[in-house]
């Protein structure tokens, strides 16, 4: 994976930030989601390298980054895994690289990390790719007992320390499968070297603690961030595409789209017959849609 792609690790303030680049042409960031790391990518970077300087981290807390060792007393709003802090990560992680300006695509938890970086360094973003996500105030807001159930990890994961944490560890191989088995309707496109890289790491206690640290920001701090900017007026300045997949934000009445109009001015959307990990199980279609509105 990622051949003639180069690593390096940032050392940002609070956070130590593992990333890859490689590829030629503007700027491109690409941000990984739960339970992945940046090898999320690894099926459609070839083709998007062919236009563009790919910059590939783990988000804070995820695969071979690190932030914070979580506190809950130093840190009671967990505010150092909250989705404007790591947004922050990622602003200095390209400038360190020395990309001004870039445009980003973000799936699952990056999408939110993304679209935070929108929303309070908009002169840094060209454009937006949302990956199967609805915002977090959005998400919340809809969390009535079918949706409960369907994204139970949303509650669970955001349960205070110790007791996802305790249970997670006592079997991260059960729950992590569980998930990829919940959320994928193509499990077998996942890449089994791609899937060894994501479970690896929920052998390690630091990240399933950052991981529900994560959670349990998008619980409090970053609702309250989506609720300030949505009350202040404040949308998305640039263009967004809204990627989605119908096997996991659908079938429903209305497209994920409808809601991003509520955030941005600018939306557009392109829909996938998959499940969740869209890159991953349909790389190609996913690659000629982000290939289409980022060029």
């Amino acid at each position: 994976m990622f051949d003639g792609f180069k690593e390096g690790t940032a050392r940002l303030g609070g956070a130590e930030i593992y990333y890859r680049t490689g590829g030629s042409g503007p700027p491109l960031l690409l941000l990984h989601g739960y339970p992945q790391t940046h090898h999320a990518w690894h099926k459609v970077a070839p083709a998007l390298a062919e236009r563009f300087t790919l910059v590939l981290p783990d988000l804070r807390g995820y695969g071979r980054s690190r932030g914070p060792a979580p506190d809950a007393a130093r840190d009671p709003d967990h505010l150092a895994y909250s989705k404007r802090v790591m947004a922050t990560d990622m602003v200095a992680l390209m400038d360190s690289l020395g990309h001004p300006r870039f445009a980003m695509a973000g799936h699952d938890r990056g999408g939110r990390v993304g679209y935070r970086l929108c929303l309070d360094h908009p002169e840094r973003v060209t454009k937006f790719a949302a990956l199967d996500i609805i915002p977090t105030l959005e998400n919340w807001e809809r969390m009535n007992a079918d949706n409960a159930i369907a994204t139970y990890h949303w509650p669970f994961l955001a349960v205070p320390a110790p007791v996802p944490e305790r249970l997670i560890g006592s079997d991260p191989d059960f729950y992590f499968s569980h998930l990829l088995d919940r959320w994928a309707v193509y499990r077998d496109r996942l890449d089994p070297l791609a899937v060894r890289e994501y479970l690896a790491q929920f052998h390690d206690p630091y990240v399933i603690a950052a991981t529900c640290e994560d959670y349990r920001a998008g619980a409090g701090i970053d609702r309250r961030h989506d609720a300030e900017d949505r009350a202040a007026g404040r949308k998305i300045a640039c263009p967004v595409l809204v990627l989605w997949a119908r096997g996991y934000l659908g079938p429903k009445a209305s497209s994920p789209a409808d809601i991003w109009r509520g955030w941005a001015g600018d939306v557009s959307e392109v829909a996938l017959e998959c499940g969740h990990f869209v890159v991953e199980e349909e790389p190609e279609q996913a690659a000629s849609a982000l290939l289409d509105f980022f060029s």
